[in-house]
């Protein structure tokens, strides 16, 4: 990636990092009016910034968050000592002549710190594993399928914009937001031979679909009374969660 994109992918993390934090203490500082003032001008600066990466630096399907966090455990490099070990030719296991099994020579064994239970050949294949995996350029995208990211880009200003037209009570803005979603992944599932990130992002937007049933007016209307139902069920007759349930 260059400098560019990498300064753009690093400003959108850090907005979705802050940006129910900057939403409360709005709310709590200049209101209700407030609060949505901040709500549009994070919501808009994250769609620009999207849809540069998008058309301009061609980065494919968008994984959220951004910047795929790292895993140090995973990524911890070998000991200085074994990679000098490993220079310099030593043979870091043993064959058993009769069971034919791969176990860590004592001699080379590493500091606590870089020991793991695998054998250093299991080791070396999962980290160059991961390595590809995370070095896989995104998937190209066609006309058909830049359509679909852009409809999940600006999907949440055009909720916001029909939010002002027809009010939080309106179906209209929740049937909006779902039929953008579900055409955006519907558009987007005709595309073949995508990374292991970009199928885990498709993955989670279709369980998002569920957030759905939490959102009003249909969980005001539909959701509630049953989920309420559910756990005052729970907490009458099941031992041990009424506390949790209540």
């Amino acid at each position: 990636q260059s400098l560019p994109q990498q300064k753009l992918l690093t400003w959108l993390s850090v907005l979705e990092c802050v940006e129910v934090f900057a939403e409360m203490g709005t709310a709590r500082v200049w209101g209700e009016m407030g609060r949505w003032t901040i709500i549009v001008l994070i919501q808009l600066a994250k769609a620009i910034l999207r849809l540069l990466l998008l058309l301009w630096y061609k980065a494919g399907i968008q994984t959220s968050p951004p910047i795929v966090p790292l895993n140090r455990e995973q990524q911890q490099p070998l000991h200085p000592q074994d990679m000098e070990d490993n220079s310099s030719g030593k043979d870091q296991t043993y064959v058993g002549r009769r069971s034919s099994r791969v176990v860590r020579s004592l001699q080379n064994t590493p500091s606590l710190q870089s020991r793991h239970w695998g054998s250093p050949q299991q080791r070396e294949e999962s980290q160059s594993r991961r390595a590809e995996e995370m070095n896989q350029p995104p998937t190209p995208l066609g006309l058909q399928e830049t359509i679909a990211e852009s409809i999940y880009v600006t999907r949440p200003l055009l909720h916001l914009l029909s939010l002002g037209v027809w009010g939080q009570r309106s179906w209209k803005p929740w049937l909006l937001s779902a039929v953008l979603d579900i055409s955006s992944l519907s558009l987007l599932s005709d595309l073949k031979d995508l990374n292991r990130r970009e199928r885990a992002e498709l993955r989670r937007r279709t369980i998002l679909l569920l957030y759905y049933l939490l959102r009003s007016p249909f969980y005001d209307r539909y959701s509630e009374g049953r989920i309420l139902l559910l756990l005052r069920l729970l907490a009458d007759y099941v031992p041990g969660v009424g506390f949790v349930t209540r």
